[in-house]
């Protein structure tokens, strides 16, 4: 076996998980479609960053919640393949539905023991219709739930915080709000970029970072305001 840098480590999987709010409110004021656009622009900086490090095979997917959850995207994509469809949005907020796929995905059964810790990017705008804590404690059981980077965008006011930090779990890490869409564009492409970066990175793939309870170092996110509109929208 060789020893040489990244030689026993490449291509180690390295799942990404948008996991989307697409209740009704979503519909409003054109959050829903400023939320695909975004997702959308972030694409090729994502390929950027796996172009930059081939230790790590990014596969990304996708979950909607609205009323009750399912794949929007199932199959995990080599970044370089993924193509996004756009959302719709309608009906009430089942994150705990949400967070229960994403946890019987990432189950270790299903992952393989050379993965990299995956990472979660929840997008939400409004408050938690079903039980999500028992979804936050279930997906934090798992030991890559627990691994996992786990990133939440709060999109406007009426997003809840509280929800939101608990699903981080990790003080360090704050919930990014948006009031509006430049503010979103630049968090989705913070998350699928400098996030992404330092999971795949050769840091990530180090005994210290992937041991019981550990979590990616994440980078410090651009200041709020400081590159986008600051007009409130939402």
């Amino acid at each position: 076996m060789s020893n040489r840098p990244g030689g026993e480590m490449a291509s180690r999987p390295l799942h990404f998980i948008w996991l989307v709010d697409c209740s009704g409110s979503m519909a409003a004021d054109g959050k829903i479609q400023a939320l695909n656009n975004a997702i959308r622009e972030a694409l090729p900086h994502m390929q950027a960053v796996a172009d930059e490090n081939p230790n790590a095979q990014i596969l990304v997917r996708a979950i909607r919640f609205s009323s009750g959850a399912s794949w929007h995207i199932e199959t995990p994509a080599p970044v370089a393949d993924f193509r996004w469809v756009d959302l719709q949005a309608n009906g009430v907020t089942d994150l705990g539905k949400g967070l229960q796929l994403v946890t019987e995905q990432i189950h270790i059964s299903r992952m393989s023991q050379r993965a990299l810790p995956p990472v979660i990017v929840l997008l939400s705008d409004g408050q938690p219709t079903d039980d999500y804590l028992s979804g936050i404690q279930a997906l934090l059981e798992q030991p890559w739930g627990k691994k996992a980077v786990r990133i939440a965008i709060a999109i406007g006011a009426d997003a809840d915080h509280n929800v939101l930090e608990r699903f981080i779990a990790n003080p360090e890490i704050p919930v990014l709000q948006a009031d509006n869409p430049e503010a979103l564009v630049r968090h989705i492409k913070w998350a699928s970029t400098a996030v992404l970066q330092a999971a795949s990175s050769p840091a990530s793939q180090s005994s210290a970072a992937a041991g019981p309870g550990g979590n990616v170092p994440v980078p410090a996110p651009v200041p709020q305001g400081s590159q986008d509109n600051t007009q409130v929208v939402w």
